[in-house]
């Protein structure tokens, strides 16, 4: 099973349109330091891929990465499907741009499918240009596929919810139309989730976590027997919104563990024997400049920060 990591930044990309502080003005400066929205594109068998979240960069990703390119026949794609950790629009707004399709897959909690059904009104906007194929995620190892050597479970991490779906009300368990969704507990920590993709086959497995509010056992006891685990890293440290003079909450207040401090996670996955990287960085992040001393620290702990474009084989 191959993943190729697609963007590693968090919302806004880096740089961000509107945004001039250093990590943006360094990207401008060096095109190499540019990030795209966190993505990830996950092989479940031969010619056949999913994304792991659909974001505003979606078209661009899908070019810059040939196994997703169409072909031979004109309309053929490999692109079977969407994969959701969240509800973020950072994550979801991506499905728009698949509306071409005759049919889009979506495999989604159900809190999350909730949101863009009832929040954005997904299924109102996108069904008369392409059919919503909604598919359930739970903790149980599922195949995607019967004849897929990849299998795909739920971590949930999370009951944090999007700020468009704040005042959600649960779902109408007598909803006469079959987009509507079937759950009645949208509050419960699926609302955010890390992803288990495990290769049936070989029997490795990469936990994907590009949002991490907390640190449950749940959480813990999926990296200790993961092979490669890939986390949030949106902070450097629970201060920089308020550092950084864009924010006036904590990381951890934003639903992002930091990286580093008391309550970081590098010295978490420092312990761990899977490969461990970061993803999700925001652009105030100082791991946005290749020359900062932060990497020095990630690396005396054998962690590494996730690239654009680089290729994980499980």
């Amino acid at each position: 099973m191959r993943v190729r990591v697609l963007g590693t930044a968090a919302g806004g990309g880096v740089p961000q349109w509107n945004c001039a502080c250093p990590g943006c003005s360094g990207a401008r400066a060096h095109p190499g330091w540019r990030r795209r929205h966190a993505s990830l594109a996950v092989q479940a068998a031969e010619g056949r891929w999913y994304l792991v979240n659909a974001t505003p960069d979606l078209g661009e990703q899908v070019e810059d990465c040939p196994e997703l390119h169409p072909g031979p026949e004109p309309r053929r794609t490999p692109l079977a499907g969407v994969i959701l950790t969240d509800a973020e629009l950072d994550h979801t707004l991506g499905i728009a741009r698949l509306r071409e399709a005759d049919g889009i897959e979506i495999v989604a909690t159900a809190p999350v499918r909730h949101a863009l059904l009832t929040g954005l009104h997904l299924g109102e906007v996108l069904t008369p240009y392409a059919r919503l194929d909604w598919r359930p995620l739970d903790p149980g190892d599922r195949p995607l596929a019967e004849d897929s050597p990849l299998a795909v479970g739920a971590v949930p991490v999370s009951a944090k919810r999007p700020r468009y779906a704040a005042g959600l009300d649960a779902p109408d368990e007598d909803a006469p139309d079959d987009d509507a969704p079937d759950d009645d507990a949208p509050d419960e920590d699926a609302w955010v989730v890390a992803l288990r993709l495990t290769d049936r086959t070989s029997g490795r497995s990469l936990l994907y976590a590009p949002a991490l509010a907390a640190w449950p056992d749940a959480f813990q006891r999926a990296a200790e027997s993961a092979d490669h685990v890939i986390v949030d890293g949106t902070f450097w440290s629970d201060d920089e919104p308020l550092t950084s003079g864009f924010g006036s909450r904590t990381a951890t207040a934003m639903g992002h563990l930091p990286i580093d401090g008391p309550g970081g996670t590098a010295r978490r996955l420092a312990a761990l024997e899977a490969r461990t990287l970061y993803t999700h960085l925001n652009n105030t992040n100082p791991l946005n400049d290749p020359a900062a001393p932060q990497h020095t620290v990630l690396r005396e702990l054998g962690v590494e920060v996730a690239a654009d474009g680089m290729v994980i084989d499980l």
